[in-house]
């Protein structure tokens, strides 16, 4: 009875093997770097897994949610598509280029040629490791230009394949279909997706709506330090209003849009033989 039993249980496995997709036979079993050990790197990369994506921040102020909501958004993000897009998830590089928001306090800053030295050797690091597309998920404005210069620099130089997504200007349509209006730094966007993240971190208690500010058209005018960690991209919209329902639908939507990018541009690149 017992040898019948384990039989049978043998073969419910065996099926289940049989119809699990191969892709997900493979998987890794962490798709966090700092996870794994050099064995299991060397099994993994390229032969398994090509693409890495690499979440960066800043500490700055953020109204009244986490100074580093510019880093956990990123690093939820990449965690939430890694399986999806077949990709390990590097640290992240939480300092950036604060600027005028640097003089809040727990607000950090680096100067743009230090900054852009770090990246670059992480950038070779990871092209010399054999990932051949490197994703960087960028969750602060104000790295933006130098991201840009360094990706396509190390893409030039090492023929890796990069990719630099500013979250929150790629998923401004999504802002619009879930708050029917358009956002700001410390908005109802940022708000939201940290709460989906961790409610704790948001305080809604502390929140007045005079602490936020519309962002001055190009050239208008600029202060340092800017008078407002609340910026709205349009005057009257984007003031939060901390939603908890539309808080997990905004996290999700937002994903599914980065995921289907990193996809679409892979495949791309792939069908050029690039």
């Amino acid at each position: 009875m017992m040898l019948r039993r384990l039989s049978i249980a043998l073969f419910i496995v065996a099926i289940v093997v049989a119809s699990t997709p191969a892709a997900a036979q493979n998987a890794p079993g962490t798709r966090d770097l700092e996870r794994i050990n050099w064995m299991e790197f060397k099994e993994l990369v390229p032969a398994k897994v090509s693409t890495v994506l690499l979440p960066l921040g800043s500490l700055e102020a953020h109204g009244v949610t986490a100074n580093g909501t510019d880093i956990m958004t990123p690093v939820a993000m990449a965690r939430d598509i890694a399986a999806r897009v077949n990709a390990m998830v590097a640290p992240a590089i939480p300092y950036g280029i604060t600027a005028s928001l640097g003089a809040y306090p727990g607000g950090l800053t680096m100067p743009d040629d230090v900054y852009r030295g770090y990246v670059r050797a992480v950038l070779a690091g990871l092209a010399r490791n054999k990932f051949k597309n490197i994703i960087l998920l960028n969750g602060h404005g104000g790295n933006s230009a130098a991201l840009n210069a360094v990706a396509a620099e190390v893409a030039t130089e090492t023929g890796v394949r990069t990719l630099v997504v500013n979250w929150w200007t790629y998923c401004s349509d999504v802002t619009l279909e879930v708050f029917g209006e358009d956002g700001g730094h410390a908005g109802d966007n940022e708000n939201a997706y940290m709460m989906a993240i961790d409610p704790s971190l948001t305080h809604p208690e502390r929140y007045k709506q005079e602490l936020a500010l519309p962002n001055p058209p190009s050239g208008a005018w600029t202060a340092f330090p800017h008078p407002s960690s609340i910026m709205l991209y349009k005057e009257g919209q984007g003031y939060p209003k901390f939603d908890a329902a539309k808080a997990k639908v905004y996290f999700q939507k937002v994903n599914d849009k980065i995921a289907k990018l990193v996809l679409d541009v892979v495949k791309r690149w792939d069908a050029s033989g690039l």
